[in-house]
């Protein structure tokens, strides 16, 4: 790197003028979903379908890579496949596939029905064991938890503790992080005592968090990804307030 009149480029590079233009780092996006309906058939669906999902979704803001927080994994794999043999154009996948939950969130449930997209319950500890082996085999890159699955009512379906600490335990086995879907102050708990390496959101609508309550999340090395957007976004259509929000 330098001044192009003291630093000579290789013979076989694409040189690119910039004059007048900012060259800035690829952006990351670490909270997405491969599930929109025109990428749920990336292994049968053609160039022509799947090419513009990809602009809209991803190419256009200038995400070079993405994290994916909930999907169908083998879908997911095929899309990150053909994207990486050059025959789609989209960011570097990574993928937790599906999730290790109860019960399925009452908002997700219409479209996975509609898309007879079935993810199994969790409801022993062996069973998120198999779960989290399964998607090691397949070559998925995290695991996540639903700490609390939100139903009906303002009510949650939460994972026991002896099921989450199963799935980390054995995720950080194969070096895996593991993310959280809190959804209450009782799913960051679990996620603390089991030692989850990543909040997949914020909890927005749980009390203020206190000084000591931020501690104990520092103490515990957990991490945020905040979602600061998502939830401006529900915030307005919950007509919170800003301070809410």
């Amino acid at each position: 790197m330098g001044l192009s009149s003291t630093t000579k480029s290789p013979l076989a590079a694409r040189v690119i003028d910039c004059k007048g233009l900012v060259v800035t780092a690829g952006f990351w996006n670490s909270h997405v979903h491969i599930l929109p309906s025109a990428l749920l058939h990336a292994r049968d669906s053609g160039k022509n379908e799947l090419d513009p999902q990809l602009e809209i979704l991803f190419n256009r803001w200038g995400f070079t890579t993405v994290f994916d927080m909930t999907s169908v994994l083998d879908n997911t794999l095929a899309l990150r496949r053909r994207i990486e043999a050059g025959e789609l154009r989209g960011p570097r996948i990574l993928t937790v596939g599906e999730p290790v939950w109860t019960i399925e969130p009452v908002y997700a449930r219409a479209f996975l029905q509609q898309n007879q997209i079935h993810i199994p319950n969790t409801q022993t500890p062996q069973q998120a064991i198999a779960l989290v082996r399964d998607h090691v085999a397949k070559g998925a890159d995290g695991i996540k938890l639903f700490a609390v699955s939100d139903q009906e009512g303002g009510k949650g379906s939460v994972l026991p503790l002896a099921i989450a600490k199963a799935a980390v335990e054995e995720a950080h086995r194969h070096g895996m992080p593991v993310f959280v879907h809190p959804s209450t102050l009782e799913g960051v708990m679990i996620a603390v005592d089991s030692g989850v390496d990543v909040l997949a959101h914020t909890v927005p609508q749980s009390p203020p968090w206190t000084p000591d309550f931020l501690a104990r999340l520092q103490r515990a090395n957990l991490s945020l990804i905040p979602t600061l957007t998502l939830f401006d976004f529900e915030g307005r259509k919950w007509a919170t307030s800003d301070k809410q929000r």
